[in-house]
């Protein structure tokens, strides 16, 4: 019905979101769509109207009033939104993280890039339904649902496609290229190089990292890199003494902040929407990790590793297989949700095409945040389009560490998604390696790859 005075539309569009049904409201306002699940979500769209989306939450009738759209209000097109985007997440009062996103002409459709630094993160293809824009974020089960303004701002927020949480206000402005707001103060030091980072953790433990900082002029481009993995692509500035950097591919958006003291050290906060975590850094250029190899281990008195799981169509693989036997293993325990696991996807998809002729598999067990079999074969097939996956990819349990310990009974002090096991043709363990040091660790990434290729020729020796 029109919200302003309550009579019946006809001819509204009604789409069950993430499928093919479609139906239309009758003369009297009444319309029926034949959806399965009772937690569906329902599009409604007609002209001169805003786009509503609407969760049934187990209801199956609904009363659903639409609200005009503003006076002289044009709807938005692919060529109208092509550019790059500067958005800004309001994660709580006072607290704005900015980020952009570039869109691109995709044969008709819009393909949209996430961009931190040198990296362009490829987010999909938007959808346009009415005044309303989605980005989908489908790696990490959220989307963007925007609305347009005109042809320079949209708003809307950040969200899970099932709409279940707290949804995350977002406004974007098209053509700006600067990451954070600047007043024109020039950095008082130049801060690039390597720092021995800790940080203080609510539960009172602290945890070590390296900080790795790049500085060009006043911008600014960092990562931390911890024995889980490193924090990805963050970007920045810097003026007078106080730095601020961001970051988002489509989960929560992060936002460091640090001043640079007189000594060259750093005092920042990790923030987020739950308050933030502070950190210290003192300038080391040799800062490091312990030693990645010496973190996860087999349990005394075991040298092999055994696993029986199943893939997303049910099927059952063991390491026993005929498809494994007398080959050397890299099995990467994993999950599509973590981001340091894709960035271990991303070099395991085209690696394994290239040198899987030589004898070696490639197993990928994944620890999911769901385990039914719809959820995992879509995680999965998206997975696989998105890195070119062609190695075996099995569910190994939910994503728990304690998942992993109980279902890999060998391991020990198991410590981080991703881990990486190196197996010999007899079954037996060469090599363990925690966490995954990305592209934007620079040469710690670099240095991953050449250890990697060296223990895979010894294993094919």
């Amino acid at each position: 019905m029109d919200a302003d005075n309550a009579t019946p539309l006809e001819g509204v569009a009604v789409l069950a979101k993430y499928s093919q049904l479609v139906s239309e409201s009758q003369t009297d306002g009444v319309f029926a769509i034949p959806v399965k699940e009772k937690d569906s979500i329902l599009i409604f769209q007609f002209n001169e109207y805003e786009t509503r989306e609407i969760r049934l939450n187990g209801s199956d009738q609904l009363q659903v009033s639409l609200q005009k759209s503003k006076p002289g209000f044009v709807n938005p097109d692919i060529t109208v939104l092509t550019g790059i985007w500067r958005g800004v997440f309001t994660i709580k009062a006072g607290v704005d993280v900015p980020f952009h996103f570039i869109i691109s002409p995709n044969g008709g459709e819009g393909a949209v890039s996430l961009v931190n630094g040198e990296e362009k993160f490829p987010a999909g293809n938007l959808r346009i339904v009415g005044d309303s824009i989605f980005i989908p974020l489908p790696l990490f089960e959220n989307e963007l649902a925007l609305q347009w303004q005109n042809d320079h701002t949209i708003t809307g927020v950040l969200r899970r496609v099932d709409l279940r949480g707290n949804p995350v206000p977002v406004k974007a402005e098209k053509g700006l290229s600067y990451r954070f707001e600047e007043n024109g103060s020039s950095a008082l030091k130049d801060i690039s190089g390597n720092y021995d980072v800790v940080f203080a953790n609510p539960n009172g433990k602290e945890e070590k990292a390296v900080g790795i900082f790049r500085q060009k002029g006043n911008k600014v481009f960092a990562t931390f890199l911890r024995i889980t993995g490193d924090a990805r692509y963050l970007e920045g500035n810097i003026e007078d003494n106080r730095i601020q950097l961001s970051a988002f591919i489509g989960s929560s958006p992060s936002l460091y902040t640090a001043v640079v003291n007189a000594d060259g050290t750093l005092k920042g906060e990790n923030v987020n929407a739950r308050g933030a975590v502070p950190f210290t850094a003192v300038p080391n250029p040799n800062a490091a990790l312990p030693d990645a190899y010496t973190l996860t281990n087999l349990k005394e008195g075991v040298n092999t590793f055994q696993f029986r799981f199943q893939d997303a169509d049910g099927n059952w693989v063991s390491s026993t297989d005929e498809k494994f036997r007398n080959k050397p293993l890299v099995i990467a325990i994993g999950g599509t949700w973590c981001p340091n696991c894709m960035d271990e996807a991303g070099f395991l998809g085209p690696w394994y095409q290239q040198n899987k002729q030589r004898g070696v598999e490639v197993i990928a067990l994944q620890y999911e945040r769901q385990t039914d079999a719809p959820f995992v074969k879509k995680a999965f097939d998206r997975f696989r389009k998105q890195f070119g996956i062609q190695y075996t990819m099995l569910i190994g349990g939910l994503a728990d560490k304690q998942a992993v310990v109980q279902s890999l009974p060998a391991l020990q002090n198991f410590l981080s998604f991703p881990t990486t096991i190196f197996i010999d043709r007899t079954g037996k363990v060469q090599k363990i390696h925690t966490g995954f040091s990305g592209p934007a660790t620079g040469i710690h990434y670099t240095e991953f790859l050449q250890e990697f290729n060296e223990e895979v020729n010894k294993l094919l020796q």
